[in-house]
């Protein structure tokens, strides 16, 4: 399962991934934290679901923080009680009961959106959670991932990307190469995250945003760019260790 902020980022960060699962046979799902249900990128977000073979779309309805009119009546992801969000989360959690979760870095990505980081924020806290009978005993029964893993970018890593954001005045906000535990080649699935990308129409008639930067970038560096997906796992729950001292 993925949990990201907005409806583009699972297709843009973990498309891939998604992808193959898929394609042998897993059930995947996401869950997007921003965004009304009944908005124009929530039918992108579905086709794009669709293409991945990831299922329905599963949207907190949060506002975007950058825009406010993505929900409107409702709070923004940012200004949002982190305990009623960490709760939903929980709930999809304990619905779907994944073994692995994706989720944002602790940066924000490379441009650091607050979206991002709060929901990097709470998806640490769910995954935690889910597993523990007295946290939301009204979502159901506990469920523990196996694995957690923040989508990330490495300094040696942004390659061809580097230019093109800072290009349009994007930040790069990197991690250094020991924080990406987890480097994996989707070319084989990279036109099916290219269609899922393409899916997300109204980000790719933007100039600034990442899907329509590839748009107008030629297919030969674009596919470089979208092959390769960088991850940093977190371990969820509790880590076997010395019972009676702290280590390292």
């Amino acid at each position: 399962m993925g949990v990201f902020a907005h409806p583009d980022d699972e297709s843009l960060l973990a498309g891939g991934m998604l992808a193959q699962h898929a394609a042998d046979g897993a059930r995947t799902a996401v869950v997007t934290t921003t965004w009304a249900p009944d908005s124009p990128r929530a039918a992108e977000l579905a086709d794009a679901l669709h293409v991945l073979g990831a299922g329905k779309a599963r949207m907190l309805g949060y506002a975007d923080a950058r825009s406010p009119s993505s929900a409107p009546g409702r709070a923004r992801l940012v200004d949002a009680p982190l305990d009623e969000a960490v709760g939903q989360v929980v709930l999809h959690l304990r619905q779907f009961r994944p073994d692995i979760v994706i989720g944002h870095d602790v940066l924000g990505q490379l441009t650091g959106h607050p979206d991002h980081r709060r929901t990097h924020q709470i998806t640490l806290l769910a995954v935690e959670a889910a597993g523990l009978p007295h946290l939301y005993p009204e979502a159901g029964d506990p469920w523990q991932p196996q694995a957690l893993y923040a989508a990330t970018h490495p300094d040696s890593g942004i390659g061809e990307l580097g230019p093109l954001l800072t290009g349009v005045g994007k930040s790069l906000l990197c991690v250094p190469d020991a924080y990406a535990t987890t480097c994996v080649d989707v070319g084989p699935w990279a036109a099916t995250k290219w269609s899922a990308i393409l899916a997300h129409q109204s980000e790719v008639a933007r100039e600034r945003s990442l899907p329509g930067i590839l748009a107008r970038t030629p297919a030969e560096t674009r596919h470089k760019i979208i092959r390769t997906e960088y991850f940093t796992r977190l371990t969820p729950g509790p880590v076997p260790g010395d019972p009676h001292r702290l280590t390292t």
